[in-house]
């Protein structure tokens, strides 16, 4: 190549096959004559992407154009292949026009009169205009004709592109062309297509994506039909591909304090053919030499997409657990069931009733608990990735409005947010940021089931500080509090594509009261971690320490705490 554009020289390098031969070391004749003639076009796409319509490209093998060999004339070796790019000056356009415009079209900056004239410019229009036609419910939207001219003399390229609209189009039939596990009228209810309504991509991508939704389905296509019905109806068919219904998983976390935890579940996709998803979770923590922390507890669920209308599935669900926290020992099992709502692609929610009973052992004596409850859930979760965040926002605020049979009523909450921020090249650096607020009001503190008060310390509130260390001394014991705030602040950084390292630094704050009334107590910790990213999340180790509060041990290394697990911390 000749000129000083370094820039689109890189392109092309990029661009080129005949480079891509050479690193992979082809050497058979046809192969490189056939690469050499596909070069042309290659090479020539990438000039027009960025405005070189008067390109000279010579390619010579051995001294000829090749071009001019026949394919009956290969020779039988090659020697030498020489790429001549000669790109020109760039392109402007002249006249930029596309016609008819659905109404409120998107305006390319990038395609207008005096812009430098890069085709993908001229595409990039061609598809926003298309794209509004359809959103206006004109499906059929297309190019009629074109007209493309280069004024060489005055390096202009002159774009001139009439649309056919075609008629306002209305949904007609989902039609399955392959058979399913999961029966035909549950993939129609689920996928919810609002046949008769005027035709919208945004609400054929929707229908497609409950049904992926559902875990059911390997794949989803949906293509819609070539020709129009009566009325301009357009069905769109339909093919579906089965996951594997049965499903199972293990995880494992570890800390040098907590001890060893083990996660386990077994899952079924399409329990009774209508894309039931049926779950079951085991776990046991507190995994020591004592055994003195010892968890153990069980879950069962049951998920029926679109039980109540395209976007609100049942569900039912049980628990037993066994807990030997550090503050106190119960026995508890709860069943409800609720309905789960999909508001959006990033907002959903949930409410249920249920029922729990409890026979707790901790400061206050041995008690049981009996309780109806009302729980209630809503997320709105803008995060780039779940797995790997590196912008955006997470928020989840949980309340529990419950009647106690023998302390009266009473309101559990807990406002859960989370905000990610990247920067440097490709988000090398990530400022994370986490804060969490709970409260529980009605009953006293010795009134209230354990399991709505707040603690702190540990990997899921202040790593550094021992697990559930902030409590409040009663009845020759503990207990916890009615109000917590927590946060959890992380600096991340991507030494490599695997590896990442991360500076971290949480506190939590406890009020004995529901509105941090009475006694309160705070606490900090920090440390450093590594990441190792695989496909299923990184593997997280932090090594932390406490820094404000608690009652550390004036053997410093005694108070280092290790912290092993898959996923970021939040």
């Amino acid at each position: 190549m000749r000129g000083d554009d370094g820039a689109l020289e890189e392109k092309l390098r990029n661009a080129s096959l005949l480079l891509a031969t050479g690193e992979n070391d082809v050497t058979d004749p046809r192969d490189l004559v056939a690469t050499s003639l596909a070069e042309y076009e290659r090479l020539l796409d990438t000039l027009y992407a960025d405005g070189r319509y008067g390109a000279v490209i010579r390619i010579r093998i051995d001294g000829r154009e090749a071009a001019s060999i026949q394919s009956f004339a290969v020779p039988d070796r090659v020697g030498r292949i020489t790429v001549d790019v000669r790109p020109g000056r760039r392109f402007h356009f002249g006249r930029a026009e596309i016609a008819p415009l659905a109404p409120g079209t998107r305006q390319i900056d990038a395609f207008r009169t005096g812009e430098p004239a890069y085709s993908t410019a001229v595409q990039d229009a061609v598809d926003t205009a298309i794209d509004d036609w359809r959103s206006a419910g004109r499906a059929k939207a297309a190019v009629r004709d074109q007209d493309l001219t280069a004024n060489h003399a005055n390096r202009l390229l002159n774009a001139r592109i009439w649309l056919d609209p075609g008629p306002l189009v209305r949904f007609g039939k989902l039609r399955q062309t392959k058979r399913s596990y999961v029966r035909a009228e549950a993939i129609r209810r689920i996928a919810g297509l609002p046949t008769g309504e005027v035709f919208s991509p945004e609400e054929l991508e929707a229908a497609a994506e409950r049904l992926r939704r559902t875990g059911a389905f390997a794949s989803v296509v949906m293509r819609e039909a070539e020709t129009l019905g009566p009325n301009n109806e357009m069905d769109v068919a339909l093919t579906v591909a089965d996951m594997k219904p049965r499903r199972y998983g293990f995880g494992a976390e570890i800390s040098s304090l907590d001890g060893l935890g083990l996660t386990a579940f077994w899952l079924h996709r399409n329990l009774f053919g209508g894309a039931e998803r049926f779950r079951i979770d085991g776990a046991v923590a507190g995994i020591t030499p004592s055994l003195a922390n010892l968890d153990v507890e069980i879950d069962a669920r049951l998920d029926i997409p679109a039980a109540f209308g395209t976007d609100t599935d049942a569900f039912v669900m049980a628990e037993a657990q066994m807990l030997r926290e550090p503050a106190y020992t119960a026995w508890a099992g709860e069943a409800g069931a609720g309905v789960h709502r999909y508001f959006s692609d990033t907002l959903e929610g949930e409410i249920g009733l249920g029922y729990s009973f409890s026979r707790v052992t901790d400061s206050q004596g041995t008690r049981n608990f009996n309780l109806v409850k009302v729980p209630a859930m809503i997320t709105w979760d803008r995060r780039d990735d779940p797995l790997r965040p590196t912008r955006g926002f997470f928020l989840r605020a949980d309340v529990e409005p419950f009647y106690e049979f023998a302390n009266g009523p009473g309101v559990w909450g807990m406002l859960d947010a989370r905000v990610y921020r990247g920067f440097g090249e490709d988000d090398r650096f990530v400022i994370a940021a986490r804060g969490q607020v709970g409260t529980v009001v009605g009953p006293t503190p010795a009134q209230t089931q354990p399991d709505y008060l707040f603690y702190s310390g540990g990997g899921g509130t202040v790593r550094g500080q021992p697990y559930q260390s902030l409590n409040f001394p009663s009845g020759g014991g503990v207990i916890g509090g009615q109000a917590f705030i927590g946060g959890q602040f992380e600096l991340r950084y991507k030494a490599t594509d695997t590896i990442g390292v991360v500076g971290f630094f949480d506190v939590g704050y406890l009020g004995s009261t529901g509105f941090f009334g009475g006694t309160t107590a705070l606490h900090s910790g920090a440390g450093i971690g590594l990441r190792y990213d695989t496909g299923l999340g990184p593997i997280r180790l932090d090594v932390a320490y406490p820094v404000t509060g608690g009652s550390p041990s004036p053997n410093p290394l005694r108070n280092v705490q290790l912290y092993i697990g898959i996923g970021h911390s939040f």
